[in-house]
């Protein structure tokens, strides 16, 4: 070989090193929810988030349930837990659940609509497009769409090589009964036209993941959507078509896609994602539960775009029990 070829060749070596992608940086951040429920938590929220804060996290995510479902709905609620949440110095994403609109009609929680509530959470806590908290974290909401103005808390953002996803997908049958019992029929309109938003841009989300060659796909949502029951055939009107684009999204990535939820207050990292053809668990697909009372904790994650797993989880239960 003259040596004009191997110039050439080592510029074009060079040029390609030069050109490829750098390896995302893994990234540390925390995982919690379904809490204050109590005065004791609501006490220590703010050391919750203090702890948190001493980890040197990039960013902490609330799946949703800022308040039990017995309690007042009020604006003077809502913004207090608003304002602990702005207080804190690391970034916050906040998924909204169930008991802050959907179960707000009940006469324990002041006997308010729904839908005016989710639109005062909207006020509140997605106005801008930054997270909530001191330190700056710039968030791309679904409602920059014209088609999907209202959805403001639906959310994405990268990290670590990885892409992290917040839909409104909350408890109490995703609302797909609305304010009525069961047996008086479904699906309200609500929860047919916020559903047909969370498959866009859960779509969008994995669409968005896969042009980029990103390593994960990270989703937050409030419910637990029932797996179990989803895999024994039984209905679950208000989740199985969530499930079941979830699983499609997922055996269609090369990489690992997590799930997170709160409600149920179980906290569990498993794979219970079955594919209902071959009966064999995915294997590519995790679930986490954070914390719920009466239990008081948080979830510590990392993401690395190089380890194979990509997401690693360590939960980080308060030993200290409220008072009697």
């Amino acid at each position: 070989m003259n040596y004009k070829r191997v110039m050439a060749l080592a510029l074009s070596l060079s040029a390609a090193l030069v050109a490829a992608p750098v390896s995302a940086q893994p990234v540390t951040f925390g995982l919690f929810g379904d809490t204050p429920y109590s005065a004791w938590e609501r006490d220590h929220l703010p050391d919750l988030i203090a702890e948190m804060e001493g980890e040197n996290l990039a960013f902490v995510v609330h799946d949703g349930d800022i308040k039990n479902g017995s309690s007042e709905c009020s604006d003077a609620v809502l913004r207090d837990i608003r304002d602990v949440f702005q207080a804190s110095k690391t970034p916050l994403i906040y998924v909204p659940g169930d008991n802050e609109w959907t179960d707000c009609h009940r006469k324990s929680n002041g006997k308010y609509d729904p839908l005016e509530r989710l639109d005062k959470l909207r006020e509140l806590f997605f106005a801008g497009d930054v997270a909530l908290g001191q330190r700056k974290l710039v968030l791309k909401r679904q409602s920059h769409d014209p088609a999907f103005s209202s959805y403001r808390e639906n959310v994405r953002w990268e990290a670590g090589g990885a892409l992290f996803v917040g839909l409104n997908l909350p408890g109490s049958d995703n609302n797909f009964y609305g304010t009525h019992q069961k047996d008086k029929g479904g699906p309200v309109p609500e929860f047919v036209e916020r559903s047909a938003a969370n498959r866009v841009w859960l779509a969008q989300a994995f669409s968005h993941a896969r042009t980029k060659k990103l390593a994960g796909v990270m989703v937050v949502i409030q419910a637990n959507p029932e797996f179990e029951d989803i895999n024994k055939g039984k209905r679950q009107p208000g989740y199985e078509a969530f499930v079941a684009q979830l699983l499609e999204e997922t055996q269609a990535f090369a990489g690992q896609v997590v799930l997170v939820h709160g409600d149920s207050h179980s906290q569990q990292i498993n794979q219970p994602m079955i594919d209902p053809v071959s009966r064999q668990v995915v294997k590519n697909f995790t679930r986490v539960e954070t914390f719920g009372f009466p239990f008081f904790g948080w979830v510590k994650a990392t993401v690395d775009a190089r380890d194979p797993q990509v997401f690693r989880f360590s939960p980080r239960r308060w030993l200290k029990a409220p008072e009697n």
